[in-house]
């Protein structure tokens, strides 16, 4: 009797076993329309397949890459990006005040969206954006957009204040690299140290190759619904750069995809801008191209300005971190305009390396050769501007640091992301590593007519140098 309950057991186990494999084998190929998969299949005991980065990045009527952005004032407007497939013939994006009641629909305005159509190197996709305009200051709102029929989740945001009110941002250096893998806990780790902020500041290189979608699609998916809630002031680096030597022009991703400021020099439409939130100017420069046609105009914004803090983001560095790097040229330019108008904090990228000044800066005339720069230049000419200049990295790509005396702390094989409060006459800033443990922080307190005090803050914690054996070895294997 035990014999035979044993064997029907096992026969029914075998023929469940074997049923489940048919079923997952047809599963598979229904998935694939009962065609040859376009791609090898991932060597293990599961029926898996490797999705080609066409099928995982194709568009759909479903809305996604869904983003916040300005390009008005954040006391008044709000504006959302987000792409389908060409079969959406019209797009809509509801609005609403945030009720902590579920019924959203009943109240909510309806606002047909502009599209752009965007042909890239996988797929052809349809760009919706809409401005939402005369919005009530301080003010929570509800949103979601579609097409009338297929929606997306209902996201939330808040109206910056007329008033002059505490606020947190984030700050990110370049992320780049294999961001769907190693960027996205950064993100999201930056997210659950200040679950508050207003707003985050991308400053260039966002993903590696200009128009590469599945990049694109990577770093959307990265940031996922913190994108739809938190708005993003991204400014472009040189991998969002594309074209031949010579010819370089920004990614044709850029200007569907995020609805920018459009108030800066002609040619360069949503990649250099300025905006104001509450008591904070923040001005966005394009470092990549026509860098003498942005001076005027940065001179112009500063004189205007009537902000109490002031805040430039750009990609290259006034002063880089990286091993044997330098921005002579961009430094003549840029540099005078900063310290005539006293900017107080500067946030940049590029060197993949982290490093952070104080008040005591060098001036912009110092020695054109990289060499020069390193052993006598920057560290021998110093100007106390009561400027501070950060360079940052929140990606996995490493480079070499070039160590600065007048940088009190640096950095370098570490990921960061920055969060900065202000509150009235104060700047807290901070840098957080990736796992979630603070690596640097300052304060600057505002003096009325005089330069800025700061106050030290550093944790005690190791500086994050290579030994030089590593260092050697890094340099053999990466060139930096």
């Amino acid at each position: 009797m035990n014999f035979q309950l044993r064997f029907h057991r096992s026969i029914s186990c075998l023929v469940s076993s074997c049923l489940l494999i048919a079923i997952e084998w047809q599963v598979a190929n229904s998935c694939s329309g009962g065609q040859e998969p376009t791609s090898s299949p991932i060597v293990s005991n599961t029926t898996s397949q490797l999705r080609s980065p066409a099928e995982m990045y194709r568009p759909s009527v479903t809305p996604d890459r869904i983003i916040l952005t300005w390009n008005g004032d954040p006391a008044t407007t709000q504006s959302v990006t987000w792409r389908t497939s060409c079969e959406v013939q019209k797009g809509l994006a509801q609005l609403s005040l945030a009720d902590p009641g579920p019924d959203l629909e009943s109240e909510a305005l309806s606002f047909e969206s502009q599209m752009e159509d965007l042909s890239t190197d996988l797929n052809m996709a349809r760009y919706h954006s809409v401005t939402f305009r005369n919005l009530q200051s301080g003010t929570k709102y509800a949103y979601r957009v579609g097409d009338g029929v297929n929606w997306s989740e209902w996201f939330q945001f808040q109206t910056a204040s007329q008033t002059s009110e505490p606020f947190s941002f984030l700050y990110f250096g370049d992320a780049q690299n294999d961001l769907r893998s190693r960027w996205s806990r950064v993100i999201r780790e930056a997210a659950r140290t200040a679950p508050r902020a207003r707003f985050m500041i991308h400053a260039g290189d966002l993903i590696n190759r200009a128009e590469a979608d599945s990049e694109w699609g990577e770093w959307f998916g990265a940031g996922a619904w913190l994108n739809g809630m938190i708005p993003s002031l991204p400014v472009p680096g040189n991998h969002e750069q594309a074209g031949s030597a010579g010819n370089r022009r920004l990614s044709h991703h850029w200007r569907p995809q995020f609805t920018l400021p459009e108030n800066g020099p002609a040619g360069l439409e949503e990649s250099c801008y300025t905006l104001t939130f509450q008591d904070l100017r923040i001005v966005g420069l394009n470092s990549n191209e026509k860098q003498e046609d942005q001076v005027q105009w940065l001179d112009r914004v500063l004189t205007e300005n009537t902000s109490r803090w002031v805040i430039c983001t750009f990609h290259h560095p006034m002063f880089s971190t990286g091993k044997d790097r330098d921005n002579t040229a961009l430094r003549k330019l840029w540099k005078p305009v900063l310290d005539k108008h006293r900017v107080d904090l500067v946030l940049q990228g590029h060197d993949h390396t982290y490093g952070r000044t104080g008040l005591e800066t060098p001036t912009a005339e110092v020695s054109e050769t990289v060499e020069a720069n390193a052993a006598s230049g920057l560290n021998k000419l110093q100007l106390y501007t009561g400027s501070v200049y950060v360079v940052s990295v929140s990606g996995p790509k490493m480079y070499g640091l070039q160590r600065h005396e007048f940088m009190p702390r640096q950095a370098e094989d570490t990921q960061l992301y920055q969060v900065i409060h202000i509150n009235g006459d104060e700047l807290q800033f901070e840098a957080w590593m990736a796992n979630g443990e603070l690596y640097d922080a300052f304060t600057l307190r505002k003096n009325d007519g005089q330069i800025n005090t700061l106050i030290e803050q550093v944790p005690n914690v190791p500086e994050r140098i290579r030994l030089p054996a590593v260092r050697q070895k890094a340099a053999a294997v990466f060139g930096k």
